[in-house]
């Protein structure tokens, strides 16, 4: 047993814990991840995924790998990309948010290959992929720096990683920020899917999470080069791109 400590939103836990403690998270709101997803971002959460899409440069052929991809908006978007030549993975490591990605996309026609797995040790060859991207799943993973290694390790020479996540938003808009958060998002939580704890703990990742500046130096350090970075509705949330050359 380790004795060495990581951030489960506010509460200091043992690393062996946060795994089981996320994935108990995401166990309990994948039915109504998508619902949710929608009323707390008011919609919002589409229009900073379509950017990302557009930023991301993907062609027809291309292989994409859509990292912690949950109920796999993205993974639908850049098969519709990559057309029948190209290949986008699907993975997560959460059994329950997997499943619900995988139907949705046979829902939508497409037969593409999923993966169960921890974003820290991906079963995929060196040089593989062509883009890949984590989408509001980085801030959950222990150890931020490894699973930024392994996704550069796994992307091809000129190929480029994508990151969307919550980030700090501009401060004068930080105390209204800060209630939206810590009342609404719970309440909503509470009501919608009958679990404020796990959007309390959303709120509170958030405020763990490295910013804009402080990601993109772990981009750096992880061996990405020309790691650049958007802002999106006020900072709320951040895309952040390098690349592997």
């Amino acid at each position: 047993m380790s004795d060495k400590t990581t951030h489960f939103g506010f509460e200091t836990v043992a690393e062996e814990q946060k795994e089981k403690k996320v994935a108990e998270v995401f166990s309990s709101v994948a039915q109504k991840y998508d619902i949710m997803n929608d009323l707390m971002s008011l919609g919002l959460h589409r229009v900073w995924k379509h950017f990302a899409i557009q930023v991301s440069g993907v062609r027809e052929g291309d292989r994409v790998l859509d990292v912690a991809g949950g109920t796999a908006d993205l993974s639908l978007a850049f098969s519709r990309k990559v057309g029948r030549k190209g290949q986008v993975w699907l993975t997560d490591i959460n059994h329950a948010m997997l499943s619900r990605g995988r139907d949705r996309l046979v829902d939508n026609g497409f037969a593409m290959p999923v993966a169960q797995c921890n974003a820290e040790k991906l079963p995929f060859p060196d040089d593989w992929f062509d883009c890949v991207t984590v989408a509001f799943g980085l801030r959950n993973m222990t150890h931020k720096d490894v699973a930024l290694a392994e996704m550069r390790r796994v992307l091809r020479p000129g190929g480029r990683l994508l990151v969307l996540e919550f980030s700090r938003v501009w401060k004068p808009l930080s105390p209204f920020y800060d209630l939206y958060s810590f009342k609404l998002l719970p309440w909503m939580g509470q009501k919608v899917a009958n679990d404020a704890d796990s959007y309390r703990y959303l709120a509170e990742s958030i405020r763990m999470h490295p910013g804009q500046e402080e990601l993109k130096s772990m981009m750096e350090q992880a061996g990405l080069s020309r790691v650049d970075y958007f802002n999106l509705s006020a900072g709320v949330v951040a895309l952040h791109r390098g690349y592997k050359l």
